[in-house]
């Protein structure tokens, strides 16, 4: 009896062997088939990058032969590439590793100068440069935050008295605005619809944004820039709870007495903040006023103007993370300060708006596409301080009396300038 059953355990034992080796069989078969299908790393095209993607054949060639184009391609000249790359290369580089290689600096520098400049999707830029969408997504907001950091000498707030003054002087002598120390406006950039945010991000013009405020100086240039906001706000309400609204109240950014800035009629009228009268029952003098006023603070808007013709990623809506957008802006209004400020041929033509010789306003061409940016709502600011007004009617009287511009009584219509 007793061998009868260990004979019976001996034959279950091999049976149940024999299936648990089948099923070991079976099952190294199915992982060995999945491990073929996945033979490589990188897709054998992408493989190719440094012989036939654009940053070895277009961007060297354009170099070599066609500066103009190459201009285009990257909104910058070759120099300036060089330059830039230099400043970014020990931040953005990443080590090779057993695996495959890593994707150069120059690579990164120059799929984010492409995306900032087109606006053109991930997968159009990975058949471009044949460099996987995924890692486009994950190296451009890196890349930007590098530009920002790099460029900052380029876009930052006055610190002292001095430097407000070269600021005032340049309104002064070229727009015929005494005191004045910068524009100020807001433009909503379109973005896609951010996952659960609700209506936080819906603007009036029932699309999604985030809010882009600046200061801007006499010569197109950004002095600050907050972005960030949610776009279902108004121009005074981002306006207010900015860190330049803070600093302007507690008088902390070394202004000199007297000095203000131009704002539409969505900002209040402050001490420091002169905006238009009310476009009802003007007097003559008051038209004058609003005419100077809206010929000195066109600046704010031929800078975002230029901003979006440079950088047609703001032509249409935004499809990136929240915490990457502000990056992005950042780094085109470094970039846009930087060639502005270092490249006599970063805005040339009829691109902005421009006076001939009688003083008539000729729009510029970035007004003939320009959905990316929208202009924020009006807000109706009932209550003033009176020494606000009393500013205001100071610069009204000068700008009819002593500070009379020749042309500006023979504007065939003052009110087509406002």
């Amino acid at each position: 009896m007793n061998d009868l059953v260990v004979e019976s355990c001996a034959v279950l034992s091999s049976f149940f062997a024999t299936i648990l080796a089948k099923k070991m069989e079976r099952l190294q078969d199915t992982i060995t088939r999945k491990r073929k299908k996945r033979r490589f790393w990188v897709r054998e095209w992408i493989q190719r990058r440094n012989m036939l993607g654009a940053s070895n054949l277009v961007s060297m060639e354009l170099k070599s032969n066609f500066p103009e184009d190459f201009r285009n391609l990257l909104r910058m000249t070759e120099f300036q590439f060089e330059y830039l790359l230099k400043r970014v290369t020990n931040i953005i580089s990443k080590s090779d590793t057993n695996m495959r290689q890593a994707i150069s600096a120059k690579t990164k520098l120059e799929v984010t100068l492409r995306y900032l400049a087109s606006g053109d999707s991930l997968k159009s830029l990975e058949f471009l440069f044949r460099v996987p969408k995924n890692t486009i997504s994950k190296f451009i907001p890196e890349t930007c935050e590098a530009i920002y950091n790099e460029l900052a000498e380029f876009i930052q707030v006055p610190a002292t008295s001095d430097e407000w003054k070269n600021i005032e002087y340049g309104f002064r002598t070229r727009w015929n605005f005494p005191g004045c120390v910068g524009a100020l406006d807001g433009k909503h950039v379109v973005i896609r619809a951010p996952p659960g945010s609700g209506s936080d991000y819906f603007n009036y013009k029932k699309s999604y944004s985030i809010v882009l405020m600046a200061l801007v100086d006499s010569d197109y240039c950004f002095l600050y820039v907050d972005v960030g906001a949610k776009g279902r706000g108004s121009d005074a309400g981002i306006f207010q709870n900015s860190s330049l609204y803070n600093a302007l109240e507690t008088n902390s950014l070394a202004i000199p007495n007297n000095f203000v800035i131009l704002a539409d009629d969505a900002f209040p009228l402050k001490n420091y903040i002169m905006k238009p009268y009310s476009r009802r029952n003007l007097t003559p003098a008051e038209r004058i006023y609003n005419y100077r006023l809206s010929r000195a603070r066109r600046v704010v808007e031929n800078a975002f103007g230029i901003l979006a013709s440079k950088f047609r990623l703001f032509e249409k809506p935004i499809s990136l993370k929240l915490e990457t957008l502000d990056k992005v802006v950042l780094a085109c209004c470094a970039i846009h300060n930087w060639l502005k400020k270092t490249n006599p041929r970063y805005v040339t033509g009829d691109l902005i708006d421009y006076e001939d010789e009688n003083h008539r306003v000729f729009l510029g061409s970035w007004r003939q596409n320009n959905s990316g940016l929208q202009n924020l709502p009006a807000t109706n600011h009932k209550h003033s301080n009176m020494e606000a007004q009393q500013i205001r009617n100071k610069y009204r009287d000068y700008f009819n009396n002593e500070g009379a511009v020749p042309w500006q009584n023979h504007i065939t219509d003052v009110s087509n300038e406002l």
